[in-house]
């Protein structure tokens, strides 16, 4: 599953350290039943292009079993047929409608779902007896307060769990930022150790603060908790930060709702830019504001300063016997040793993200098969640097010009 995109031009530049995320994504999907790469899912939270650029071609170079969308594209596209949607944002709703009515034509046919085409309405709107998905058979329209434990047709219940908190109705006709898609991802392997991540998109103070009570008021602690936090809005001081009398007041509530539902070694990642030394006015998000208080907390890391600004890695969570964690840049970097052979011309990074995609492969093949996973995220980085040095043994026989 896919949350988001945001492949960016730049990447194409190797001198630079954004990479070509399509590229790399479809490098590590398995091939699918037609014969080209097969991600099961494509969750868009919202519909701004640092959200969802790249799409249309990650639709041509690969197929995608299932997309999640929410109803603020019908809704803006209603109030104003030529709203300002960023192509890959058109391409994704394009996508989307045509999806609807392959569902409504094969459901009303009594046919399977072909592969390619099914789709999920995630969110509350009180118009929707007017868009075209309204009439959809109740399994592809997902309300908050709900579970979603399949994936493209496929139930996963007792290893994935994707909580939706939001939207609102009471926010469907909201600004594009505060309609985004809010869930609690929990990821379970074979010996019941879970990891569970918080996705609250771009949304602000308000909004969080609303999911965190209403929750609290319906007994939903439970899908509060956390191991990795994706920072609101890419680091946005908003999400703790509210104008009051012309000037930021903290609103230390939020933080301690944060607090509260970590778990042990939780850590705050901020997919975003560098973040900068100090604010200036009216500039958008990372702000320095809201890095230092996820400090003051947390464990922080910022994308693109993990771990270093000059050479920036991708961030990658597992699951070991010590509970969840994130894997040391080190580690992963020895996995990306045995793929040498195959990605020798490309840079560094590009062989660190293939061997944190790898052990993805495996897993995603042994689950379309329904086989038992039987090795942990560490297990299997070891195993990948176990099979590029060819054993796990040191030598018993003299090396070099040591002695036995």
């Amino acid at each position: 599953m896919q949350v988001d995109l945001n492949d960016r031009e730049k990447a194409d530049d190797e001198a630079n350290p954004e990479v070509p995320v399509v590229d790399l994504l479809v490098d590590a999907l398995p091939i699918g039943s037609d014969g080209r790469p097969f991600l099961a899912a494509f969750v868009l939270t919202h519909a701004d292009k640092d959200h969802c650029s790249g799409f249309a071609d990650l639709l041509e170079k690969a197929t995608i079993g299932e997309l999640w969308a929410t109803p603020r594209m019908w809704r803006e596209l209603a109030d104003d047929p030529d709203a300002a949607l960023c192509e890959d944002a058109q391409a994704f709703h394009k996508e989307v409608r045509r999806r609807v009515d392959a569902v409504k034509k094969a459901v009303a046919a009594g046919d399977e779902i072909d592969l390619g085409d099914r789709v999920i309405v995630v969110g509350y709107d009180t118009a929707e007896a007017e868009h075209s998905y309204h009439d959809l058979p109740e399994e592809y329209l997902v309300k908050p307060g709900n579970s979603v434990t399949k994936i493209n047709g496929v139930d996963y219940i007792g290893r994935f769990n994707a909580f939706i908190h939001a939207p609102f109705k009471d926010d469907c006709a909201a600004a594009r930022n505060e309609t985004s898609l809010s869930m609690q991802v929990t990821l379970t392997d074979d010996n019941g150790l879970d990891v569970k991540v918080l996705l609250f998109g771009d949304l602000a103070y308000d909004t969080i603060i609303k999911i965190f009570n209403y929750s609290e008021g319906h007994s939903r602690q439970e899908f509060l908790e956390w191991n990795l936090l994706l920072a609101p809005h890419h680091c946005s001081k908003k999400v703790m930060y509210v104008v009051e009398d012309g000037e930021d007041t903290l609103k230390s509530d939020i933080l301690d709702k944060f607090e509260e539902y970590s778990r042990d070694d939780a850590v705050v990642v901020a997919s975003s830019q560098p973040i900068p030394t100090t604010d200036k006015a009216g500039a958008n998000p990372p702000h320095r504001k809201a890095a230092n208080r996820y400090q003051d907390r947390f464990e922080f890391i910022c994308t693109m300063e993990w771990p270093s600004i000059a050479d920036p890695s991708p961030v990658v969570l597992a699951i070991g016997d010590a509970g969840a964690h994130i894997v040391d840049d080190e580690v992963v970097e020895l996995a990306a040793h045995a793929l040498t052979a195959s990605v020798a011309a490309h840079q560094r990074l590009t062989r660190v993200a293939a061997a944190a995609t790898t052990a993805g492969r495996a897993v995603a093949t042994q689950l379309s098969a329904g086989a038992a996973q039987t090795q942990t995220g560490p297990e299997r980085v070891r195993s990948a640097v176990e099979a590029g040095r060819g054993q796990a043994a040191a030598p018993t026989t003299t090396v070099g010009f040591g002695r036995a």
